[in-house]
């Protein structure tokens, strides 16, 4: 006889029955697991929501104009973006940087930080720490920011403006012709086609 089938043997012995090993799976719990079994339960409903509230707050704080600014690469682009009409204008409604390079769904928005994390390998190498590296930069990365836009039909400009809810009448002539959606269909324009230079200056030749 083998060990295993010794030990199943023994462990039946209390009521005279030979149990199996799937038997003694799903034998009763002793009473002190019963005690266990919500007390863990609970402890882990707990943790999952203080790291869902720590992971949430976490990405909240990396989404304002603050925290993006605060890279030293950054302020060059934050001081063109201080003279755009989404920085400062008549309505007071500002849109931060988050509003133009962050997807607003949520499993899009985790993809988006993840891709992140190769800015701050660049910072690391200063890549682009000087106004001169980053202006030889600087049609590399439009590039890349606009392909991304075009990609997503330009979704978090979107979030904000709506060909639907136009008023075509009150825009100017050649604006209202191209903000039609039957020009949008034949075209397939997206907002990034005519919209490069909106919050920072065109790299040169633009």
């Amino acid at each position: 006889m083998s060990e295993a089938d010794k030990e199943t043997q023994r462990q039946g012995e209390g009521d005279g029955q030979p149990r199996s090993r799937w038997q003694r799976l799903w034998r009763q719990p002793r009473a002190r697991y019963w005690f266990g079994i919500p007390l863990g339960g609970a402890i882990m409903f707990f943790l999952g929501i203080f790291f869902w509230g720590g992971f949430h707050t976490a990405m909240d704080a990396t989404n304002t104009l603050e925290f993006c600014t605060s890279c030293h690469e950054m302020s060059y682009v934050f001081e063109e973006y201080k003279e755009t009409v989404h920085y400062k204008n008549a309505s007071g409604v500002r849109a931060v940087c988050s509003d133009c390079h962050v997807p607003k769904p949520w499993a899009y928005k985790v993809v988006r930080k993840i891709k992140a994390t190769n800015e701050l390998f660049h910072t690391m190498l200063g890549t682009i720490n000087t106004k001169e590296k980053f202006e030889s930069k600087r049609e590399e990365m439009a590039k890349h920011v606009w392909e991304d836009m075009k990609a997503t039909d330009s979704r978090e400009c979107r979030n904000c403006h709506a060909l639907e809810t136009m008023q075509l009448d009150l825009q100017g002539r050649m604006a209202g012709k191209r903000h039609t959606l039957e020009r949008r269909l034949e075209k397939g324009e997206t907002c990034i086609d005519c919209h490069k230079g909106i919050a920072h200056q065109l790299p040169d030749g633009y």
